[in-house]
């Protein structure tokens, strides 16, 4: 497993280009690129790999969204059956997306309203 909990992090923006402008200009001084865009979504990171994503769309980032690194699929299921038994809401069954072809997660909303993510990429 990776020596950070995190795959990726996601804030949603009130004025996308301009968040867009901003996070390109100061990420860069750190050494990351925007690396994807797509609609009012952008995504900056080392090497072309996302790891900080930026929303315009609101409405399904109203806040925070985190990406917990999971270690096999079995992990993922865990993680959302807990979730959902402490209380938080389905927000995406466990399963393989269409982001990549080895894109395994599974979404909650939890109990204050952020929307948690188990991921596992292989």
């Amino acid at each position: 497993m990776s020596n950070s909990i995190i795959d990726h992090l996601t804030i949603g923006v009130k004025d996308f280009e301009k968040s867009k402008a901003f996070y390109d200009t100061v990420l860069k001084s750190l050494g990351y690129d925007k690396c994807m865009e797509f609609g009012k979504n952008a995504a900056f990171g080392e090497k072309g790999v996302p790891s900080f994503w930026l929303s315009g769309n609101t409405s399904i980032f109203p806040k925070l969204h985190f990406s917990f690194i999971a270690p096999d699929h079995e992990s993922v299921d865990a993680f959302y059956k807990k979730a959902i038994e402490l209380g938080a809401t389905d927000n995406g069954k466990p399963g393989l997306r269409d982001y990549a072809p080895d894109y395994y997660a599974a979404y909650v909303i939890d109990l204050d309203g952020y929307k948690i993510e188990a991921v596992c990429k292989q």
